[in-house]
Order: C-alpha cells, then structure tokens, then sequence
C-alpha cells in the first residue's frame, strides 16, 4: 500500500461513523469525475448547445441506419 493511501485510511478509520456515508459519495463523485475526464467528446456532455447536436445527430443517423445493436453499444463502451 502506498504512504498516500496508508494516511487515507488512517484518517478514514479515525472518522466518526455518521461521515461514513459522506465519504463514500465524495470518493464515488470523484471517480466519476476522473471517468467523465477520460471519456472521448463524442460522448460527454458539454453544454445544452452540445446536448441538442448530439440528439440531433442521433436522431439523423437512425433516419439513416446508421444504428448498432445494445450487444455492439455495449462492446464499444466497454473498451473506452
């Protein structure tokens, strides 16, 4: 274990019981924050601006059948 995560879990371990709860969402918000910086543009949201062309291009590719399959969707977003 390193000397960053061995201070970390001594601070948690000295943390009242009713923090608990705090902590575990703000590491989950963290590490959601580290995924969604990672993800590619093409699927993060930047603006409502952004949101409406996303739809809008998505809604143009299934008038076109430019579509995949969930088992294809899902392939793709794993190796992301």
């Amino acid at each position: 274990m390193s000397i960053e995560k061995q201070k970390l879990y001594n601070e948690i371990d000295t943390l009242p019981e009713e923090l608990a709860t705090q902590v575990i969402n703000f590491i989950g918000y963290l590490k959601l924050t580290l995924a969604d910086e990672e993800a590619p543009d093409s699927v993060t949201i930047k603006s409502k601006k952004d949101l409406k062309e996303k739809l809008k291009k998505g809604l143009d590719d299934i008038k076109e059948n430019r579509v995949h399959s969930l088992n294809e969707t899902f392939t793709k977003i794993d190796n992301i």
